[in-house]
């Protein structure tokens, strides 16, 4: 594995990808659907309350906006309708949802070396089923869901279960993600945190999370793997390990 070489030396051999808000600009139709399917329960929603929820685990996100406990009838049939409409109302728009640079982006590390994989909030199945739909599926291998984990974002067992599925530690690999939360977890994994600004969280928020990569586009995203290496203290960690 070739992976990407930083001025240090070291070298990033793996990235792994939140997808809402990161690879796809599904914020505006899941945003629109969240308020909807609220609204058949009987509660108002803003389309700013909606936001807020995105990137959530289905429970915590309709237990929030029902502003009732995940296990409330109210809100498992929110969630059962949410996964009902979820294909009519955000995946029919197909690669439309693409983030622009996302595809060449992709290509681009994997011809680079650079293992991939996707680490969601969503479901596994409503995952791959997006992927798919926007036609990158092809382009990251493992796709690690909220499902396949005990404990969800933020976390880390989700993003060290993609990592140990591609074969490459922790510490050699980047996360890239929009929301604070993924940073959080990047930084406990021992990934490098990499946060895209485009989508949910703010620049500052984001900044606030130390040692985070900003980008404001998925093109920033390629440069900052290609030219990052894992930080001093961890790759030292990294080092001894492979000495022994």
């Amino acid at each position: 594995m070739r992976g990407v070489r930083g001025a240090g030396g070291e070298t990033i051999r793996a990235a792994v990808f939140d997808l809402d808000g990161t690879l796809a600009n599904t914020l505006p139709p899941i945003s629109k659907l969240l308020v909807k399917v609220a609204s058949e329960q009987g509660c108002s929603v803003t389309a700013r309350q909606a936001a807020a929820a995105i990137g959530k685990p289905p429970g915590p996100a309709f237990g929030r906006l029902l502003g009732r406990p995940e296990d409330d009838g109210r809100v498992q049939a929110a969630i059962s309708r949410y996964r009902e409409l979820f294909a009519y109302e955000v995946l029919c728009q197909g690669p439309q949802l693409l983030f622009p640079g996302v595809t060449a982006g992709l290509s681009a590390l994997r011809a680079h070396g650079v293992e991939l994989a996707v680490a969601t909030s969503k479901t596994t199945r409503s995952a791959e089923a997006l992927l798919d739909v926007m036609g990158i599926r092809d382009l990251v291998g493992p796709v690690i869901g909220q499902d396949m984990v005990r404990r969800g974002k933020p976390h880390p067992e989700m993003v060290l279960r993609a990592a140990g599925r591609l074969g490459v530690a922790a510490w050699q690999s980047a996360y890239v993600g929009d929301t604070v939360g993924d940073m959080r977890m990047a930084v406990t994994a021992r990934m490098e945190p990499v946060a895209v600004t485009y989508g949910v969280g703010t620049f500052g928020e984001l900044a606030a999370v130390a040692g985070t990569r900003m980008c404001s586009s998925f093109k920033d995203v390629v440069s900052v793997i290609a030219a990052a290496r894992p930080r001093p203290g961890v790759a030292a960690v990294g080092a001894q390990q492979r000495r022994r």
